[in-house]
C-alpha cells in the first residue's frame, strides 16, 4: 500500500512567507506609531503653546516651538489661592461622587440582572423611562432646591449624577453575562446576598466596575453645569466653574481693549485652562488601561 506523502513547502517559499510577515509587521508598526504622533501633535501645541508669549502668538500663531518663553498664563490662573480652593472642590466632588455613584449603580444593577428579583421587569422599565424623559429644569431647580435644601452645598454637586441609568444597565449587562452556577453554589452554602456581592460577583467584576468608575470620574470632574445652577457661594466654585468666569472675564476684556499685543495673555490662558483642566484627570487612564485590556479578554478562552 502507497502511504500519502506529506506535502511542504519549499525552503524558498517558507522565507518568503516568513520575510512577507516579518515586512507586514513592519509595515503596520510604522502606521501605528505615525498615528500616535498624529494624536499627540495636537497635545504637544497646546501645552508648548501655553508657555509662549501673547506677543508670540499674536505674531506668529501657535507653533512647533515658540520664540518666547513665559509663564504670564499660568500665573494669571494661579494668582490667589481662589484656584487652589476650586481644585479641592472639585477633586473632593470628584471622589466623593465616584466612590458613592459606584456603589449606588453597581448595587442596583445587581438588583436588575438577580433571575429571581420578580420587580426586575417594573425596575428596568422605571429606570428606563427617566432616560428619555426628563422633568425639565424647572422641575429638577425645584427638587434640588426647594426639596432637598441642597443650594449652595457640595452635595448638589454630587446627589444629581450619583445614578446614571445608562452604566447601571452597562453592568446588568455584565451581570447576565455571568454563570448563575456561581452564585447558586454560594447561596447553597449559606451566603447572603451580600456576600454572593462582595465576595463573588465584585471581584470577578473588576474591569467594568473600573470602566464605569472612570466615566464617573470624567463626568463629576468636568461638570460645570450644577454649579452654575446651585453654588452662589465663590468657596465652593468647582475647578470647571472657575476657569469658565475667567475665560469670559478674559473674552470681555478683549472685546473693550485696543492693542492686541498689550493684552491680558488671553490665548495662552485658553491653552493654559485646558492643561489645567486635563492635567489630574489624564493620570487616571493609565491605572484603569489595565482593565479595559482584561475586560475584552474576559470570556474569550474558557476552562
Amino acid at each position: 500500500m502507497n502511504r500519502p506523502v506529506a506535502l511542504t513547502r519549499p525552503a524558498h517559499v517558507r522565507g518568503s512567507r516568513a520575510l512577507s510577515d516579518k515586512m507586514t509587521m513592519m509595515l503596520f508598526g510604522l502606521f501605528l506609531i505615525l498615528f500616535a504622533l498624529a494624536c499627540l501633535f495636537p497635545f504637544w501645541l497646546m501645552v508648548v503653546n501655553s508657555f509662549a508669549s501673547t506677543r508670540s502668538l499674536a505674531l506668529h500663531g501657535y507653533s512647533i516651538w515658540p520664540d518666547d518663553f513665559t509663564l504670564d498664563s499660568y500665573r494669571f490662573l494661579l494668582q490667589g489661592k481662589q484656584m487652589f480652593t476650586s481644585y479641592g472642590v472639585t477633586i473632593a466632588v470628584t471622589a466623593t461622587g465616584t466612590v458613592i455613584g459606584l456603589a449606588v449603580t453597581a448595587l442596583f444593577a445587581y438588583v436588575l440582572a438577580h433571575p429571581k428579583n420578580r420587580y426586575a421587569g417594573f425596575l428596568s422599565f422605571m429606570t428606563y423611562v427617566p432616560m428619555i424623559f426628563g422633568s425639565g429644569l424647572v422641575g429638577f431647580y425645584l427638587l434640588v432646591v426647594q426639596w432637598l435644601h441642597l443650594k449652595d452645598t457640595l452635595w448638589a454637586l454630587v446627589l444629581p449624577y450619583v445614578m446614571n441609568p445608562f452604566f447601571a444597565f452597562i453592568l446588568v449587562s455584565f451581570y447576565r453575562s455571568l454563570p448563575y452556577e456561581l452564585s447558586e453554589s454560594a447561596t447553597i452554602d449559606g451566603a447572603g446576598e451580600w456576600t454572593v456581592f462582595f465576595r463573588i460577583i465584585r471581584p470577578i467584576s473588576t474591569p467594568v466596575i473600573a470602566t464605569i468608575s472612570l466615566f464617573y470620574a470624567l463626568q463629576y470632574w468636568n461638570d460645570w453645569w450644577l454649579s452654575l445652577l446651585f453654588i452662589d457661594n465663590s468657596e465652593l466654585y468647582p475647578l470647571q466653574l472657575l476657569l469658565r468666569q475667567l475665560m469670559s472675564q478674559m473674552q470681555l476684556t478683549s472685546l473693550n481693549h485696543g492693542n492686541v499685543l498689550t493684552l491680558p495673555p488671553a490665548e495662552g490662558v485658553k491653552l493654559a485652562t485646558v492643561c489645567l483642566t486635563i492635567g489630574p484627570i489624564i493620570f487616571v487612564y493609565p491605572m484603569v488601561q489595565k482593565y479595559f485590556v482584561k475586560g475584552l479578554t474576559l470570556g474569550s478562552v474558557k476552562g
